[in-house]
Order: C-alpha cells, then sequence, then structure tokens
C-alpha cells in the first residue's frame, strides 16, 4: 500500500496504496439562456400570413408536432434533474429523450479523457457551463506511471474555447497542463468564475499570473496536491487591484516563495472570500495578519504555523488565541506544514465549531493532540499521522462521537519498523464512533478480531481501506490469513462500495468479496491471493465494479480472461507487476474492440515481448488514442483494422421476451467489405456487422451491452436494415448465457 501524502512519495519506494486527498466536487449551475443557443427543433409554433378579401390577413397558427410538445414539457421537466446518473439513464430511453436531455445538461462530467474525444463531447453537449475532467490513473500520484504518459488538457481546452465560450467552471484532476492551456483558458470565457487543478502538472507561476490577471469574476482557484513549477513570477500580485469576487483561495502544494505584502492586500479587498489554504512559506505570525484581515474565514489552511526565522526572537508575540477566537465561523482548519507544538494552545477556542480538522503534515504526540480533540464534539472528518499513537485514537473514541470520515496515515511508510497504531486503535474506534462511513487506516499490526468488531460497530461503512504495511502480513496474534476480517466487512457493511485490501489474504478473501460485495465500486489489491482463482471470484460475483486496482500479486493471463464479460461496464482495470503475457493482454484486444488495451513498459524491464509489466485497459468510444508515448503499446484486434467502416444509428424498441422487458438503443456497427455477399429476393445479404447492444429494463433505467457479430439486410432502395427477431434472438442466448450484465449507463459521461 501507498502513503497518501504526496510530498512523502519521494520517501517511500511507492510500495503503499494511496487515494486523493480531495475528491472533485460537482455544481449545479444552470446552463446560459436559452436566447444564448440555437435550435431549430425549439419552436412549436409557426405563424403565416392568410389571404383575405378584407385589408388586414388573419394569422394562421399550425399546431405543432406531438413530438414537439413533448420535447418542450421534457425540458422543462429535466431541467430539475441533477444527479448525473438519473441523466445517463434518461438520455438512453428514445432518441428524442436524448436530444433534451443533451440540451438541458449544464455540468458535464467526464472520468476518463480518452473516453470520449473533445470533439464529441461538445457535439452532443451545446450548454455546458461547468466541466470536470479527469486524466491518470490513480497509481500515477505514487510513481507508478513513467512521466509524460498523456492526459494533456490541450485538445479539450482548444474544443471547449470554440464550443462554450460561456463556460464558467473547470475542474481537473490528474492532468497535464500547461502554461499555454491555462493562457488560452483565461482569454476564451469572459466569464470564468472557477478553476480547480488536483494533481495536475506541466504548469506553473507564470500560468497562474496570467489567470489571475485575466479572469476578472474568478471566484474560485483551488491548487490542491498539483506540482507547480517556479518560474520567478510573483503570481498573487496579477490579481485585480479593486474589489475581487475571490471566495475560495487553495495554494497550500504551491512551494515558491509567496509575495506576502500583495496577499495580505488581496484578501483585504476580497470580502467574499471564505476559504484560505496558505503554502508553507507563510509563517504564523504572518497567519495572524491574515486572520485579522479576514475573520469571515470557513475553512483556513495555516501554512507553516511556526515563525519566521527573522523573528523568531521578537519579545512580543501576537495575540494568537484572540485572533482565532475571532474567526466565530471557522469550521475547517487544516495545515500545519512545520509545526512548532507550543503554538497548538492558540487553535483552543475554535475547537468546539470544527466539524473538518486536517494534521495529515503535523507530527504531534498523543498528549498533544488530546487537549485539542477533547473540545472537538462536533467534529466530522479528521485526518492525522500515526504519531498520535493506539492512545490518541482511543481520545478520538471518547469524544467525537459525530465522526464520519478518519485517515491515519503513516510518518515512515516502512516494513521493517512496529508502527505506532495497531489493531488496538481501529477497535477503538469502532467502538466509540458508531457513525463512520469512511476509514483509511496505515499500520503494521493488525487481527481479524479487530476488524470483524469495526464491521459489527459500523454497519453504515461506505468505504473501508486497510492498509496492512509490509507484504503478506498475517494476523498478528493468530499467525491466520486476514480472509475473516475482510469477509466480515464485506458482509456486515451493506452501504460498502470501496475496499482496499492488503496483509496476507489468500482466494477465499476474494470469494468473499465476491459472493456480498454485490455493490463494490472500487477494489485496490497489493501483494494478495493465492491463484487466478481470486481474481475470477471478483469479476464474476461483482456486477457493479467499476475500478480494479491490482499490484504485486499472483494473477495471471487465465484471471484477466475471466472477467471478458463485464470489462466494458468498467472504467478501468491497472494490474502492476502480476502474472500477464502479452499474448492474453492481446486476446483481450480482440475480444473485445472498443476497449483500449495499453501496455506500459516500464526502464527496468527488457523482456517486453512475453511479460507485461503495467496493463491499463479503459473503455473508450473513440478507441485508441494518437498521443501515444514510445513506451505504451496499445494493442488492437488486427481483423478490425482492415478497411473497417463505421456507421451509427438509434433503434428504440420495446419488445418482451420470454427473458425479461428489454429497451434497444443507440446501436452501434462496423461493417467490414469484405464479407459481402448476396442472396435473392427484395433484400440482400449485405455482410456480418459487429453490434455493441444496449441492454436493460426500462423501468429500472439500466443497460447493459455487449459485443456480437449478426447478419444486416439490404432493401431495393439500398437501405440497410437490421432484423430486430434475429437481435432479440442473439439476446436472449446471451442474457441466458449470463453474457449482459446490468450496469450504469453512458459510459464515457460517468
Amino acid at each position: 500500500m501507498i502513503t497518501n501524502k504526496k510530498p512523502r512519495s519521494s520517501d517511500t519506494d511507492s510500495n503503499y496504496m494511496r487515494d486523493d486527498r480531495t475528491e472533485m466536487s460537482e455544481d449545479d449551475d444552470r446552463s446560459p439562456p436559452s436566447d444564448s443557443i440555437t435550435n431549430d427543433s425549439c419552436p412549436t409554433r409557426n405563424c403565416t400570413p392568410g389571404s383575405g378579401s378584407g385589408s388586414s390577413s388573419i394569422p394562421e397558427y399550425l399546431a405543432p408536432y406531438p413530438d414537439q410538445v413533448l420535447e418542450n414539457v421534457l425540458e422543462n421537466v429535466l431541467w430539475f434533474l441533477t444527479s448525473r446518473k438519473d441523466r445517463n439513464a434518461a438520455s438512453l430511453v428514445c432518441r428524442s429523450w436524448y436530444r433534451v436531455e443533451a440540451l438541458t445538461r449544464s455540468d458535464l462530467f467526464i472520468g476518463n479523457c480518452y473516453a470520449v474525444s473533445p470533439k464529441r463531447a461538445t457535439s452532443r453537449f451545446s450548454r455546458i457551463r461547468s466541466v470536470t475532467l479527469k486524466g491518470k490513473p490513480r497509481f500515477a500520484d505514487f510513481n507508478l506511471m513513467p512521466p509524460n504518459w498523456g492526459a494533456h488538457f490541450a485538445p479539450w481546452v482548444s474544443a471547449m474555447a470554440k464550443a462554450y465560450p460561456w463556460l464558467e467552471k473547470v475542474h481537473l484532476k490528474r492532468m497535464s497542463v500547461t502554461d499555454d492551456d491555462l493562457a488560452l483558458l483565461a482569454e476564451s470565457f469572459s466569464g470564468f468564475k472557477e478553476l480547480v487543478l488536483v494533481c495536475c502538472d506541466g504548469f506553473g507561476t507564470s500560468g497562474l499570473a496570467v489567470v489571475a490577471s485575466r479572469c476578472r469574476q474568478l471566484k474560485v482557484l483551488d491548487l490542491i496536491e498539483s506540482e507547480v513549477s517556479d518560474d520567478e513570477v510573483d503570481w498573487i500580485s496579477f490579481f485585480p487591484d479593486t474589489e475581487t469576487c475571490l471566495e475560495s483561495l487553495i495554494f497550500d502544494c504551491v512551494d515558491c516563495p509567496i509575495d506576502f505584502d500583495a496577499l495580505e492586500r488581496l484578501v483585504a479587498r476580497s470580502p467574499s472570500l471564505k476559504k484560505l489554504r496558505l503554502n508553507r512559506s507563510i509563517s504564523i505570525g504572518q497567519l495572524y495578519h491574515l486572520m485579522v484581515r479576514a475573520p469571515q474565514l470557513t475553512h483556513l489552511g495555516t501554512g507553516s504555523f511556526s515563525p519566521s526565522e527573522d523573528v523568531a526572537h521578537v519579545e512580543q508575540e501576537p495575540d494568537y488565541v484572540s485572533a482565532f477566537a475571532a474567526c466565530k465561523s471557522l469550521v475547517c482548519l487544516s495545515g500545519f506544514r512545520e509545526i512548532i507544538p507550543d503554538y497548538l494552545p492558540a487553535i483552543y477556542p475554535i475547537c468546539s465549531n470544527l466539524t473538518s480538522l486536517n494534521f495529515s503534515y503535523a507530527n504531534i504526540s498523543a498528549e498533544q493532540v488530546k487537549p485539542i480533540i477533547s473540545n472537538c464534539h462536533k467534529l466530522q472528518i479528521f485526518w492525522v499521522l500515526d504519531s498520535i499513537c493506539d492512545e490518541g485514537l482511543q481520545a478520538v473514541a471518547a469524544t467525537c462521537k459525530e465522526l464520519r470520515e478518519l485517515r491515519v496515515f503513516p510518518i515512515e511508510a516502512r516494513e521493517d519498523i512496529e508502527g505506532p497504531v495497531s489493531e488496538v486503535g481501529l477497535q477503538a474506534i469502532s467502538e466509540g464512533c458508531r457513525k463512520l462511513q469512511s476509514i483509511l487506516y496505515f499500520c503494521q499490526r493488525m487481527t481479524n478480531a479487530a476488524v470483524i468488531a469495526m464491521s459489527k460497530n459500523c454497519p453504515d461503512l461506505v468505504v473501508f481501506r486497510l492498509c496492512i504495511m509490509g507484504r503478506h502480513r498475517p494476523d498478528d496474534v493468530t499467525g491466520e490469513p486476514m480472509d475473516e476480517g475482510f469477509g466480515a466487512i464485506v458482509m456486515n457493511c451493506k452501504k460498502l462500495t470501496r475496499l482496499a485490501v492488503s496483509g496476507l489474504l489468500t482466494d477465499r478473501a476474494f470469494a468473499y468479496i465476491g459472493k456480498y460485495g454485490k455493490i463494490v465500486r472500487t477494489l485496490s489489491v497489493a501483494f494478495a491471493g493465492d491463484s487466478d482463482m481470486g481474481l475470477k471470484y471478483v469479476l464474476e460475483g461483482c456486477p457493479r465494479l467499476q475500478k480494479l486496482e491490482i499490484r504485486d500479486s499472483p494473477f495471471g493471463d487465465a484471471a484477466l480472461l475471466s472477467g471478458l464479460h463485464h470489462y466494458y461496464n468498467m472504467r478501468f482495470l491497472w494490474m502492476s507487476t502480476c502474472k500477464l503475457s502479452r499474448q492474453g493482454c492481446q486476446q483481450i484486444a480482440q475480444a473485445l474492440p472498443r476497449l483500449v488495451v495499453e501496455v506500459i513498459k516500464h526502464e527496468d524491464n527488457v523482456d517486453m515481448e512475453e511479460v507485461v509489466d503495467t496493463l491499463y485497459m479503459y473503455r473508450s468510444l473513440e478507441g485508441p488514442r494518437e498521443d501515444v508515448p514510445q513506451f505504451v503499446s496499445i494493442l488492437e484486434d488486427r481483423h478490425m483494422k482492415e478497411g473497417a467502416l463505421m456507421w451509427k444509428t438509434d433503434i428504440s424498441a420495446r419488445c418482451w421476451t420470454t427473458i425479461r422487458s428489454v429497451c434497444i438503443v443507440n446501436v452501434r456497427w462496423v461493417i467490414n467489405a469484405k464479407y459481402a455477399q448476396h442472396m435473392h429476393g427484395p433484400y440482400t445479404f449485405s455482410g456480418n456487422v459487429v453490434v455493441q447492444v444496449h441492454v436493460g429494463d426500462p423501468l429500472a433505467h439500466r443497460v447493459g451491452f455487449h459485443w456480437m457479430r449478426i447478419p444486416i439486410l439490404k432493401d431495393m432502395y439500398g437501405s440497410d436494415h437490421i432484423s430486430i427477431l434475429v437481435l432479440l434472438e442473439l439476446i436472449s442466448l446471451m442474457v441466458k448465457a449470463k453474457l449482459i450484465v446490468k450496469v450504469g449507463s453512458d459510459c464515457a459521461f460517468e
């Protein structure tokens, strides 16, 4: 498993999993006014002058088509549909719903920038105001992916600049962003308000300066865990000299020094500022001046929380306690990058108000954290280093009865040391914090009994990530595998959607996951499993699995091929340092032509032809990407590459079979001309087609899809037809063979 702290990624060998410190948010802003969009299908009433005997003509109102009336009503209804999943399901009802849903969508979320092209996205959705875009897979955060892999923002910002001149918000995660991209963004969107860059790289302070100077209506500029190069440009001073609209300014990941005078002036002329997270160059003395200027803050990142060198010996220090006490709206506190524990009493006055406290950079002891935690009765989110030991976690359990999320990070992510937290701290949390919904827990020692206790005491768990540092570590008391502990988690926690497993695990643990983890969407596995059966249990038993991350596990080609029925329903699969061969990966590419199969070569792997170091597979509407670096090989179906032509149609039919009610929409096929044959009669056999059929229960709004080859017919006028009867017959066979799985819809936009 990998520690969740980016600044320490260079200190650890990236042997442990971690996840992002911040989840990307979505916004509810509506799309631009209808008068700014032209749509030929919108008018429902036409007026034409009629002829008459008098001096005036009486206008004749033509009745609208029934479909137009329904679309107008539907458009008014869909404005109130904000859930991304509900919208995706609505778009698959029929062609009319598909069209209206696209016209009424204002927020666009794309979970993989290679799942769909910018051209396709902008042509389908014409009224977008907010875009959330994700790029590289999660393992890129801990050096498991070579640099310069891709996920470039350039083609997206170019397309959006032409299609969405009214765009207001851009949220990027693990994207490669250049200064030129930021300049184009700032120049193209006159009303731009919000930029959030999470775990992004490629840009510097000069790009930030352009955004600060040209985006005059900017409300949010959040730089979270991103790598920002120092171009020796004082980007803070480029904000307008007049009063700003800033509501959130986060730059705690920026390592270069900040002009404090410019920052203080900026805070003073930003009366709406609610969130401010400072980098380590800001001392506690400077923090005091900023807090005096902005007592309205609700979220504060303290910076270093230590005095600067030039004022360390000043006799009269500011009254830090009164400064914190004056911030009566403060509910979220973080920072403490270079903490001096002697200053911790300054935050005591606000502890009773806090709902979120982040000590994940503060090396503090149990004795130092106890006076703080003892007053945090409203705390719901707590991130901390394991330096507080089991004793500190026991103090948390005794006080924080409203706790919903806990993350315990290792101060030293090493396998050869005895960690300060163990099963004692985990069991204390489970007994004291019964409302817990999410936990990330790094430790060196754990027992099945403690994990089972958590499954019983905290049944509302949605996220459970236990990272036992050290390969194949068993139960610390009994020496048995950790199978029963993780089995209890998936059995007793009925809301569990995300799971990370570690320690000594056999195929029995994966059998539990496959049997009981029916709503698990994300699974992370490291150094676990006995054989291919472990992965087979998961792929055959977890119908809602979207993201699967595996490293250093004994799964080979047989395990990989066991998931052929499910890969189209997943966002991605990552496998590194397993037992995969290139031939096995090639079989996946041939069987699933709409899946992008990337084989990534690392510098130390010389036997690329036989052994696959890293496999990254993801679904895509576009096929292989064009910006492929030299160390990446994309495997394709050779038969599908020979002169294939692409067609796309929409078939809306609701038919009842002996299996269940089905709704067929958005059928896509590829016709290979070399298979063309002829037959007698009004229809001729035109060729074999590969069809991607979306199938599901229209009432439940769930669909599945699978590729099949069926014949197409050509009528006397040259039009192509697909026999619905043949299609349904094949669908019935596939349902019986369990080749069709119920999943969420519209894969590119979820």
